[in-house]
């Protein structure tokens, strides 16, 4: 990433935030306080719901890769940790910095809990000219599974035989295949194109956030995709990825929850957590036909016995898990037939 030297000047060192006493003044208008940190994996979602909270326009997520295809493509490394960054308006320092202290406090209460590894708050000026494109260089072509592809928009791939290319604009919102539990899901939504159960069938992503769920299950035969969400900016996210890969015609999104009001769904997709999986299972069978298939992810190994058992009291079999480290993703069929 190119930075200006003002961009590069640290404005606190780690675990110390306070105003610079020495070099330049600081700009006041232009630029942007970032605020960076190094997080396990299993912990970016919660280090970016923190930072998030800062900052007005989201949070951006570098995974640990190495490049791979002559650097057209990359190869995630999950033994790395990746790097969670925000930027918060340098206009005023001084609200800056109260904004990255209240942002440290909150990360020092999550890392005393000590579930996953979390670094100590970075922070630095960057000039607005150099943020404005600066987090697009950490996210490099992803591959999911046997045939799909995640390219930001700004990224060449070289598509080969069979690759399923789904173009995503991951500064936009929630999914970008970074977390397992999208993966898990990704994978799950082509092992059932696979078995032909989605050619010509309809489809519920249940928080659908950036769309690509929807995407990759239009992109994998779906002939109609429904994504509901309760936040508005994911179903912008999911509306204008879907015109990015000229699906308009056949993914639709509308802020909301359950039920959706629409006859039962072939296959329905729920990136959820454990808790609210529990709660929809009766809603989430209802919207799938007899012998539907219900693909859910966002369930960490500890709590899986209690979504399994969720299910199977509201008639879902569980039917295939998978495992990508501490998480899970379940296939669950709906009794009966059409």
């Amino acid at each position: 990433m190119t930075r200006s030297a003002e961009a590069g000047r640290r404005l606190a060192g780690r675990g110390s935030l306070a105003a610079p006493t020495a070099g330049p003044t600081p700009p006041t208008t232009g630029a942007w306080l970032e605020l960076a940190v190094e997080a396990d994996v299993e912990a970016v979602e919660a280090v970016s719901e923190i930072l998030g909270r800062v900052a007005p326009g989201g949070t951006s997520v570098e995974p640990a890769f190495e490049l791979v295809d002559e650097g057209l493509g990359a190869r995630l490394d999950q033994a790395r940790p990746a790097i969670v960054r925000a930027y918060v308006p340098a206009r005023d320092i001084a609200s800056a910095l109260r904004a990255a202290r209240e942002a440290e406090a909150a990360l020092g209460h999550l890392q005393a809990f000590g579930l996953r590894p979390i670094g100590e708050l970075r922070t630095r000026l960057v000039d607005e000219a150099d943020w404005a494109d600066a987090w697009k260089t950490h996210f490099p072509v992803m591959r999911i599974g046997r045939h799909l592809v995640i390219r930001p928009t700004w990224r060449r791939h070289r598509a080969a035989d069979g690759d399923v290319v789904i173009d995503l604009d991951p500064g936009m919102a929630f999914g970008t295949g970074l977390h397992p539990t999208t993966r898990l899901c990704l994978e799950a939504i082509e092992a059932a194109a696979a078995r032909g159960e989605l050619v010509g069938g309809r489809v519920l992503d249940v928080g659908c956030g950036s769309g690509i769920l929807s995407i990759a299950a239009a992109r994998l035969g779906a002939r109609r995709v429904s994504g509901l969400d309760i936040d508005p900016i994911a179903i912008e996210a999911t509306l204008a990825n879907a015109r990015r890969n000229r699906l308009v015609r056949r993914i639709q999104a509308r802020e909301g929850s359950l039920p959706s009001g629409e006859p039962p769904f072939d296959l329905v997709v729920a990136n959820l957590i454990a808790s609210v999986l529990v709660a929809l299972a009766g809603p989430l069978r209802d919207e799938v036909r007899p012998g539907g298939l219900v693909l859910a992810s966002g369930i960490f190994e500890d709590r899986e016995a209690e979504v399994a058992a969720a299910f199977e009291g509201v008639g879902l079999a569980v039917v295939e898990r998978t495992v990508e480290g501490e998480w899970v993703a379940l296939a669950a069929r709906r009794e009966g037939s059409r």
